[in-house]
């Protein structure tokens, strides 16, 4: 799990509402998750492009997203991302130079579910600043432990070196 859910599996409990399931694979497992979740049709979104995923079809290279619509709902799923690391290397797609073995960036819930470490989603979220990016840091700085301090402020450091959560960590 990445993003919210990644956060409330580390939390222990659901603290928010969340749009859909947001989980990362390795883009040679895509076509494996798809036939699992057979009953959604897929999109590739880049750069605010949401386009059709036609049966079988690998996504392109460029694509790190997918997006899977219940179309008897008419809502979406699954939020799909596809990471560009390996078996045992984690790599932030915002910036190759941030990378972490995954089996130090992939934690376990206490019933097993794998989820992206807190450090590793506030990354993500950090770009934007949405009001529920803006909740999930405020709800995690409290609990997150020093090593995830250090890790998130070196990153945000990389990557958004003037970013106001700078200050909090």
């Amino acid at each position: 799990m990445v993003g919210g859910w990644a956060l409330d599996l580390w939390h222990g409990n659901q603290t928010r509402g969340h749009e859909d399931l947001e989980f990362a694979i390795l883009p040679e497992s895509a076509h494996e998750f798809r036939a699992t979740l057979s009953e959604l049709v897929f999109f590739t979104v880049h750069s605010g492009v949401i386009k059709p995923l036609p049966g079988t079809s690998a996504p392109p290279p460029h694509i790190s997203q997918l997006w899977g619509l219940d179309s008897r709902s008419a809502c979406w799923r699954v939020d799909m991302m596809l990471e560009r690391g390996t078996p045992s290397t984690w790599i932030y797609k915002r910036d190759t130079a941030i990378q972490m073995a995954r089996s130090e960036v992939v934690r376990s819930s206490k019933t097993g579910i794998p989820y992206l470490a807190p450090a590793a989603v506030l990354l993500f979220k950090a770009k934007h600043l949405r009001e529920k990016d803006e909740a999930d840091f405020a709800r995690a700085l409290p609990r997150l432990e020093r090593s995830d301090r250090d890790m998130l402020r070196y990153w945000l450091d990389l990557s958004h070196p003037d970013h106001p959560w700078l200050k909090s960590l």
